[in-house]
């Protein structure tokens, strides 16, 4: 899908150019379910865009008593799906915020995952809900052979997502992130699974930036040198591979991948391969996210910065 040409402002809404997902996020804010009943059931068959519209709805309803309402009035996959969102985002919350309900959130969400299981046994999206709460405690289990730095992790769960869906976007992202230092991992282990994830991922997957997203995760300002990192050889090596392999892929996408061209640019930027982030920032178009780019400071700033390195418009140009 095209994102479109940038018309002079950001797009900072997760539903980038989804339409169809735009329009039910409007109606979800107004309490209404039935266009995200037609929209979850259209993505059956599209695990990526299921968990994409199933994640942005739930931000949309957690505030609301919609997802249950509608799971009360009808208990189907996606009702079921929408509510084990929203439990799972509630527990979140609860627990970055020291909140003294976040475990009795967190069985109502485990239940509620399992609901949405049973209700759709094909369907690797509940269990990448299920996942993302993983990095609330410390699951110790065995890493199998191949990583040099052998981090013990959520193996079993992932494992069970891989069989429903060997290169599930989400569940790599939600396993890799139990590996940050914010959630008690290490440095060396996030990279140590992002390589042996990422190497394992067909070279035209979005699996391969990977690495670049621990690379992120690990940038530390004080160090010495810490812009440099991204022109070493490597680095710039893994960024153009993908630039190559992956970016042609997203022509026949049914949304743009905002988060994961982001990733991309700056990772092409700060490598000094200022041509090929042009290019991936005009595949974005005007859709903007807020990774990686909060992470060097205001997002907005920052992005508008990589699109003028580029000889791309920003707002408030003249």
């Amino acid at each position: 899908m095209a994102a479109g040409l940038f018309e002079g402002q950001y797009v900072w809404h997760p539903a980038a150019d989804d339409r169809t997902l735009a329009s039910v996020c409007v109606d979800v804010r107004a309490g209404r379910y039935r266009s995200a009943r037609e929209a979850l059931a259209d993505s059956r068959d599209d695990f990526g865009l299921r968990a994409h519209r199933s994640l942005v709805l739930a931000s949309e309803a957690a505030d609301s008593d919609l997802a249950e309402r509608w799971l009360a009035e009808e208990p189907t996959a996606e009702a079921a799906l929408l509510w084990a969102r929203v439990a799972v985002l509630r527990t979140l919350r609860a627990a970055a915020a020291h909140d003294e309900r976040a475990e009795a959130l967190e069985r109502i969400a485990l239940t509620a995952c399992e609901r949405a299981s049973t209700a759709a046994p094909h369907d690797p999206t509940p269990w990448v809900a299920k996942l993302t709460m993983a990095r609330l405690h410390d699951i110790r289990e065995p890493a199998p052979q191949g990583l040099l730095t052998a981090p013990p992790g959520p193996w079993r769960l992932f494992s069970h997502v891989l069989r429903l869906d060997p290169w599930n976007r989400e569940a790599h992202h939600r396993f890799l992130a139990c590996f940050f230092t914010r959630y008690g991992g290490s440095v060396n282990a996030a990279w140590d699974v992002a390589a042996f994830l990422g190497q394992r991922a067909p070279a035209t997957s979005p699996l391969r930036l990977l690495p670049l997203v621990a690379l992120v995760e690990s940038y530390n300002p004080a160090q010495l040198l810490a812009d440099r990192v991204w022109e070493q050889p490597q680095w710039r090596a893994t960024a153009l591979a993908i630039y190559q392999n992956w970016l042609p892929e997203t022509a026949g996408y049914r949304f743009t991948p905002v988060l994961d061209l982001a990733y991309l640019a700056h990772a092409l930027l700060m490598a000094q391969r200022e041509f090929e982030a042009r290019a991936v920032f005009m595949t974005m178009g005007p859709y903007a996210s807020r990774m990686p780019w909060s992470v060097f400071g205001d997002p907005e700033e920052q992005l508008s910065r990589a699109r003028r390195s580029c000889g791309l418009p920003v707002p408030g140009a003249a």
